[in-house]
């Protein structure tokens, strides 16, 4: 039986790359979302009735149900949903535009939480199924200017950690993505940017310049990555792993950001535990 997924945000990066790479598998299905008509023409070349494509903005509740509702009517099951969808924002902490921050956690956070909440009852009643959720090395280690970015990631972890475990009996896997600097359109288009203008934070100007100029310069293969996220979830699905750094320098910060924790908190036990009451 043929296994269906749902991606979402596959008109450009990680999403696009997902959908190219499940449309030419064997023994797939595939849901592919963007937000506007005609983004998704390149699946036409491969489609032979197991691609449907869906308008889909996350943020718009009615369009969510949709989207999972014709699934179900195509397909009659959601094996995977990977939520892809996301942007970023550029700004210091005190000098970011408000506004855009609140729209991001509403695509990254609310549009993800919109997404599985109606995708997790269709795999309960199956006993089976695997959410993978795109995070970032950014929902592990901070840099300057990203404090927002930085939440909206930091908060899918938190909340994927607790539907893993939520779930890990009912036969559905989770799977946090966190892809360091790749090929994509995040660093550019897919990121709003607010330059610092108090003197205080002129340091951040270039940083800031330099992660869009670099936009698609960066080490990261979206390709490669595609493909590495579909064979977990195909081949080692007994094993999913519950965070899958991508990219060299995922994999050193997330080593360096647990390793340093690990030394603080082992440095600060003694204290931490004269806080209880004693026993």
């Amino acid at each position: 039986m043929n296994k269906t997924w749902l991606v979402t945000g596959t008109h450009t990066g990680f999403g696009k790359q997902l959908a190219i790479k499940l449309a030419q598998q064997k023994n797939v299905n595939l849901v592919a979302t963007s937000r506007k008509p005609g983004q998704l023409d390149y699946l036409d070349q491969y489609d032979h009735g197991q691609i449907i494509k869906v308008i889909l903005d996350v943020t718009n509740h009615s369009q969510v149900i949709d989207a999972v509702n014709s699934a179900m009517d195509h397909f009659k099951q959601i094996d995977v949903l990977v939520n892809n969808a996301g942007i970023g924002y550029f700004g210091t902490f005190e000098e970011s535009a408000i506004d855009e921050a609140k729209y991001m956690f509403d695509v990254n956070v609310w549009g993800l939480v919109d997404m599985t909440r109606q995708v997790l009852p269709i795999m309960r009643k199956q006993k089976s199924g695997a959410i993978v959720n795109f995070s970032s090395i950014g929902g592990l280690y901070s840099f300057p200017t990203l404090s927002f970015y930085h939440g909206t990631k930091y908060a899918v972890e938190g909340i994927t950690d607790s539907i893993r475990k939520e779930v890990e009996g009912l036969g559905i896997k989770t799977m946090l993505v966190e892809p360091s600097g790749f090929r994509t359109d995040w660093a550019g288009r897919s990121s709003h940017k607010t330059l610092p203008t108090h003197e205080d934070y002129e340091q951040f100007v270039e940083f800031i310049n330099q992660n869009a100029t670099g936009a698609h310069h960066e080490p990261g293969d979206p390709q490669k990555a595609a493909e590495i996220i579909i064979d977990q979830v195909v081949n080692n699905f007994d094993n999913l792993p519950m965070h899958l750094p991508l990219g060299k320098t995922s994999s050193n910060l997330a080593i360096k950001k647990y390793e340093e924790l690990l030394k603080e908190f082992k440095d600060l036990r003694k204290i931490s535990l004269s806080a209880d009451q004693p026993e």
